[in-house]
C-alpha cells in the first residue's frame, strides 16, 4: 500500500513541476532587440544611471544579431522628498519620495521618437527609530521607484520596437 501511495505521489509532483516549464512573461526583455548607440543623463545622475544600467542589461549586447534597432537615449530624473505627517511636536514621522523621469528615445538611424513621456512615480515610508534604519528605508523606495520607472519604460519600449 505504501508503495503505491508513494508512487502516486512521485507522479504527481512531477506533473506540477512538469507543467510549469516554458513559463515566458508577456513583456519579456529578452524578445526585444536593440541596442544603444549614445546616452545622455541628467537630473539626478545617481537615479538616472540606475535605470540607464537596468535599460543597457536589456539590450543586446551580440554584434552579429539581425534587426537590432539602434537607439539614442536622453534620461532626465528629478527627485523630491517631502514630509508628509508630523506628529504634535514637530517631529517627521513619514516622508514621500517622487521620482520624475524624463526619457526620450529615438531611432539612432532615422531619428524618430519612439517614446517621449515622463513617468511619476510616488511612494511613503515611514521614519523609524534609529537613523541607519531611515536611511535603508529610503534606499529601498529609490529602488522600488526605480523599478517601477523602468518596467514601464520596457512596456512603453516593447509597444514600438515590435
Amino acid at each position: 500500500m505504501k508503495k503505491k501511495y508513494y508512487t502516486f505521489l512521485f507522479t504527481f509532483l512531477l506533473v506540477l513541476i512538469n507543467s510549469c516549464a516554458g513559463y515566458e512573461p508577456i513583456f519579456s526583455s529578452t524578445n526585444l532587440k536593440f541596442k544603444i548607440s549614445t546616452n545622455l543623463v541628467e537630473g539626478n545622475k545617481i537615479l538616472g544611471n540606475k535605470i540607464f544600467s537596468k535599460l543597457y542589461n536589456a539590450s543586446v549586447t551580440k554584434e552579429q544579431e539581425e534587426n537590432i534597432k539602434e537607439l539614442d537615449v536622453f534620461i532626465k530624473v528629478l527627485r523630491n522628498k517631502s514630509e508628509t505627517s508630523k506628529d504634535s511636536a514637530g517631529k517627521v514621522l513619514e516622508y514621500k519620495i517622487t521620482l520624475n523621469a524624463e526619457i526620450i528615445i529615438k531611432d539612432f538611424n532615422s531619428k524618430n521618437t519612439l517614446i517621449n513621456q515622463t513617468f511619476i512615480s510616488s511612494l511613503n515610508y515611514k521614519v523609524q527609530d534609529q537613523y541607519s534604519e531611515t536611511l535603508n528605508l529610503e534606499n529601498q523606495t529609490n529602488q522600488n521607484l526605480i523599478n517601477k520607472i523602468y518596467q514601464e519604460l520596457l512596456i512603453k519600449l516593447s509597444e514600438k520596437i515590435q
